[in-house]
């Protein structure tokens, strides 16, 4: 299916979310000097103008990057992530948000390698130009137009084998539950030393669906699993995407530890009743 576009969502709580734990990953590799690859299954555009009509269409960021832009929090990874936005806006104001191949091209060192994938020929024409605008001519990073699950497991192991992958399809689909389930699992046994990162949708309508995708996971006794989620609204069934998760196999060591801070420091920042829980339903931390 080509008809998602992430520039109506770019910067929501999701991506906030999601690119949290993206940089956690991240400076978990970097604290090792051995190289490492990153696999971006559904890479999008790389950046995004918060100031065009698709993002004004919803203002999706006002519940996400908008309400941590002016953090003062004294978490190290929350304030990376913020630093990482204000990077592209140079002059103050809100404008420019970093999907995860911009995020993570910051994170590459000489020896560090990526790859980006992404199926939709519009995403594909903006990625590769903002990639080029962005680091020029680069060895170390590799664009691929191509089915994310097919070519997840296509060019896995990589070289380097140390790494990360994440997947993170739309699931305007119903099969992409399933079908993330089963790249994991073949995934892992292909790259059982990669870590996997996997978001998912919280969504009123469709809630046994991620329940069920996490379920299903756990029944596969992948190594160092960890679930996370993020909600900002109570359930409703006339209400679309109230939350998302993050699903972790192979997580490093204190990550859960790491991230446990840094949610507390997050949810400070957002709305009132936003919650997150870890590992299991109903550890949750909670403001207002």
């Amino acid at each position: 299916m080509l008809s998602y576009r992430h520039g109506y969502h770019a910067g929501n709580h999701a991506d906030v979310l999601k690119h949290l734990v993206l940089l956690g990953l991240l400076q978990k590799l970097l604290a090792k000097e051995k190289p490492f690859t990153y696999i971006d299954s559904h890479s999008g555009g790389g950046i995004y103008d918060l100031n065009s009509a698709e993002a004004r269409l919803n203002t999706e960021h006002a519940s996400g990057i908008s309400r941590v832009w002016h953090s003062r929090s004294q978490d190290p990874l929350l304030n990376l992530y913020v630093g990482r936005v204000r990077d592209l806006n140079e002059d103050g104001r809100l404008r420019w948000y970093p999907g995860s191949p911009t995020l993570a091209a910051d994170c590459l060192r000489a020896d560090d390698h990526m790859h980006l994938l992404e199926l939709h020929p519009a995403e594909l024409e903006e990625l590769r130009y903002n990639h080029l605008h962005a680091l020029g001519t680069d060895d170390r990073v590799s664009i691929h137009q191509r089915d994310a699950f097919e070519g997840l497991l296509a060019i896995t192991p990589p070289e380097p084998r140390r790494g990360l992958a994440l997947i993170d399809p739309s699931y305007e689909d119903k099969q992409d539950y399933q079908r993330v389930l089963q790249t994991v699992v073949k995934l892992h046994r292909r790259w059982p030393v990669g870590i996997i990162a996997v978001w998912y949708p919280l969504l009123a309508r469709q809630r046994d669906r991620s329940v069920w995708l996490k379920s299903a996971l756990s029944r596969e006794n992948l190594p160092g699993l960890l679930a996370m989620e993020l909600t900002l609204h109570a359930q409703d069934d006339e209400f679309g995407m109230h939350g998302s998760g993050m699903l972790i196999v192979n997580a490093p060591w204190q990550f859960r530890e790491e991230m446990q801070l840094t949610l507390t420091a997050l949810v400070a920042e957002l709305e009132d009743g936003c919650s997150f829980t870890m590992d299991a339903p109903g550890t949750a931390v909670t403001k207002g």
